[in-house]
């Protein structure tokens, strides 16, 4: 008898009393969590077929805002991955150009049957690209002769201007400010009820693209934990009419300093910024001509709007080691690809596995340092092929306080330490873990035919209680963060990582001991890497024509 199976069936007996009245929205964000939850026997709600028609447009544009092309730097020499340079860069249209670029820049088109998509540097689930990019720069030569709010347009990979101050000088000496914002409509679209956890994933993806790209030229990226979201909406103009069409909200997501001397963020005097007059120029452009709305996930989007700031929590980054030689950060960032399929051979060298577990810790330099908020995900490992490790289920731990609560709601599992250095992992069970993690995985092959899976499990009922209903979408950025240092480590050590939005979050939480009807601790995230089988189908083409590079 296949136990795996009997496990699932029986947990999903065992939750039938909790079925979801899907014609009442959630009342919170645990009911939200709980009625998206993926099972066996049912899926969150999504829609029937994929209407192509009404497929949303990856790309926002401002029509009436003038676009500035920015320099791209394709053959520039960048440092050694992950960074950082050894002094920061002057701020410059150039290496503004290198910084959205890397950041949020396209990465490469593929085609195949006649049919052409763009592939970004920034991750994003089902590569639909809910998250928008802005900046508020003060007055820079070949730019603007005042400070201006822009926005980003990769296909163009220029900033257009949305908006523009009277002085030349509106923020603090040393930096510019980010902004993150989503539009839900483009994950629902595919993904229905679900798309709410995707768009914060993506974010936290984002973030990290951004710390990533600021590393690149010596300077450093933090996330600014005051801001509310109607702040945060007031400075990007999301709170206009002219920024978003019926059904495309654009909801403010995120605020990032970006220190250009590679320092910690200055005092910022948000309510002085948002008196300062503008003038407004664009228009926000259609994404779609039909929509399917989707009322849990504004539901969402109400319950964990960001009504007051939140404490900061600051870590002193610290250099991952290793001895691995590591190629320059510009082609780790431009080839980092999503795996479609695993071969499962290609075997991870140990040391390989210890600089991506390090680099997912929380203090590790340049991505995760950049959250500003304490960490709260703890790593569950399906080890599949990595020299010198036994196959097995592992556990790393990230933050002490919630991995020690964690261990005692657990199961009975052997426990026994690694020999990493730097590494609080120890080996739950020994044996093939193949057919679990890509069981609970939504039956997903790529998950066990990699080097090893990882399930992010969240301090989600204490987080959620001492933080309010945002902290639902911080945990995501968290997860999205860890994420992204997984992509880039997994890239530069010559291998493929890729997300894996689709699990069964309660099946999961069965195999390590935790009821069906538990909400202390909750998986947000799945993610694998390993050998990535290339489809011979596709054809790559450059991100950009010849004619823009170098300008």
């Amino acid at each position: 008898m296949d136990t795996a199976a009997n496990k699932i069936r029986a947990q999903e007996a065992e939750g039938r009393e909790r079925l979801i009245d899907h014609d009442a929205l959630p009342e919170d964000i645990a009911a939200y969590h709980w009625r998206t939850k993926h099972r066996p026997t049912r899926y969150a709600l999504g829609p029937a077929f994929l209407d192509w028609t009404s497929q949303p447009s990856p790309y926002r544009r401002f029509e009436g805002a003038p676009l500035t092309e920015l320099p791209l730097l394709l053959d520039r020499p960048t440092p050694a991955f992950p960074g950082p340079a050894p002094a920061p860069a002057a701020l410059s249209t150039e290496t503004l150009g290198l910084f959205f670029e890397l950041g949020f820049g396209l990465a490469a088109w593929k085609s195949v049957d006649g049919a052409t998509w763009a592939l970004r540097n920034n991750p994003s689930s089902g590569n639909l690209h809910p998250t928008e990019a802005y900046a508020i720069l003060d007055a820079l030569a070949g730019l603007n002769d005042t400070a201006a709010l822009y926005h980003y347009a990769p296909q163009e990979h220029g900033l257009e201007r949305r908006a523009t101050f009277a002085q030349p000088q509106a923020l603090p000496k040393g930096g510019f400010l980010l902004g993150l914002s989503a539009v839900p409509w483009r994950e629902a679209w595919k993904y229905g009820e679900r798309a709410f956890r995707y768009c914060q994933l993506d974010a936290g993806h984002a973030i990290g693209c951004a710390a990533m790209a600021a590393a690149t030229l010596g300077w450093r990226a933090s996330l600014l934990t005051e801001p509310t979201d109607a702040e945060v909406a007031a400075l990007l103009g999301l709170d206009r009419p002219d920024a978003w069409r019926r059904w495309e909200v654009e909801h403010p997501d995120a605020l990032l300093w970006i220190d250009v001397a590679g320092g910690e963020p200055p005092p910022l005097d948000l309510a002085a910024l948002l008196a300062l007059p503008r003038d407004w120029r664009g228009e926000a452009n259609r994404l779609s001509e039909d929509h399917d709305p989707w009322p849990a996930v504004d539901r969402a989007l109400a319950l964990t709007r960001k009504a007051q700031g939140a404490s900061t929590s600051r870590l002193t980054p610290r250099p991952v080691q290793t001895t691995a030689s590591l190629p320059q950060t510009g082609a780790v960032v431009r080839g980092r690809r999503s795996a479609q399929r695993m071969d499962g051979k290609i075997v991870a060298p140990l040391e390989s596995l210890r600089a991506m577990l390090a680099a997912t810790l929380p203090d590790a330099a340049p991505l995760l340092p950049a959250l500003s908020f304490p960490p709260r995900i703890n790593l569950l490992l399906f080890v599949h092929r990595v020299e010198g490790l036994a196959p097995g289920l592992y556990f790393l731990e990230r933050d002490a306080d919630s991995a020690a609560r964690l261990r005692a709601a657990m199961g009975e599992f052997d426990w026994t330490p690694s020999e990493l250095a730097g590494l609080r992992l120890w080996r739950l069970k020994s044996g093939a873990v193949e057919r679990e993690a890509s069981l609970y995985s939504c039956q997903q092959a790529i998950a066990g035919k990699g080097c090893f899976a990882v399930s992010m499990i969240s301090d989600f009922e204490r987080t959620i209680g001492e933080e309010g209903a945002f902290a639902y979408r911080r945990l995501h950025w968290e997860a999205g963060l860890i994420g992204q240092a997984l992509y880039l480590w997994a890239t530069a050590l010559g291998l493929t990582g890729t997300g894996i939005g689709c699990f069964f979050d309660d099946q999961i939480h069965g195999l390590i001991g935790l009821a069906p009807e538990e909400q202390q601790f909750q998986t947000v995230y799945h993610f694998t890497v390993g050998g990535a089988v290339e489809d011979a189908r596709l054809l790559t083409l450059p991100a950009y024509p010849d004619s823009r590079r170098g300008r």
